[in-house]
């Protein structure tokens, strides 16, 4: 757990300083870390609910987060430094197609994060101590990961959505809730990004 956390801690360094490109360096990291999940720990769908209730569930919340983070930008666009942030993911993620950005985010990085994440970092926290402090101790780790972006909207977004999904699986018992929602999410805001990611500028 501690070996896949700092690796992508790592990961997320080398491109906030330029020595690697984002889509080359972490789909490698995080697939590498989901495969180790699913060795150590066989991830569960949902234990707590039905595998319909979960999938229904993260859809919305899913959803309901796109809708949000909207709002969330669009009001954030009028602080400087947030919005050259953004524009710079955006720009990053116009190194590569949209169909070869969508391809490698929601068939390898969002389930990767997720089966790591939430099937392995948190259900195993889980094993040992109560839900929240499990739950809590968890998406601390994913912040703190996250942060060695030194991206204003990658840390915002994993304060907010590492809660949601922290949550979902908490009240699912497995991943398949938490893995809908980000996956539903982060194909919407590559395909249909907030305003600020459409115009491409900072000025």
């Amino acid at each position: 757990m501690i070996v896949g956390a700092l690796a992508e801690a790592t990961g997320w360094r080398r491109v906030a300083i330029g020595r690697a490109n984002v889509w080359r360096l972490m789909p490698v990291i995080l697939a590498a870390m989901g495969v180790l999940a699913v060795l150590v720990r066989r991830p569960a769908t949902a234990t707590d609910v039905s595998n319909a209730t979960a999938l229904s569930v993260g859809a919305v919340s899913g959803l309901a987060l796109y809708a949000g983070t909207r709002v969330f930008v669009w009001l954030a666009d009028r602080w400087p430094p947030f919005r050259r942030h953004v524009v710079e993911k955006y720009r990053e993620a116009a190194e590569v197609s949209m169909r070869e950005s969508l391809l490698l985010s929601l068939l390898v990085m969002v389930p990767a994060e997720e089966l790591f994440w939430r099937g392995l970092f948190q259900g195993r926290l889980e094993q040992t101590m109560g839900v929240l402090a499990a739950g809590f101790l968890a998406w601390f780790a994913y912040v703190a990961v996250n942060a060695a972006s030194a991206s204003l909207p990658i840390v915002a977004g994993a304060v907010v959505v590492g809660a949601l999904w922290v949550g979902l699986f908490a009240w699912s018992g497995g991943v398949l809730a938490s893995l809908a929602s980000h996956m539903l999410w982060t194909g919407l805001m590559l395909a249909l990004p907030p305003g600020v990611g459409r115009r491409g500028d900072a000025g």
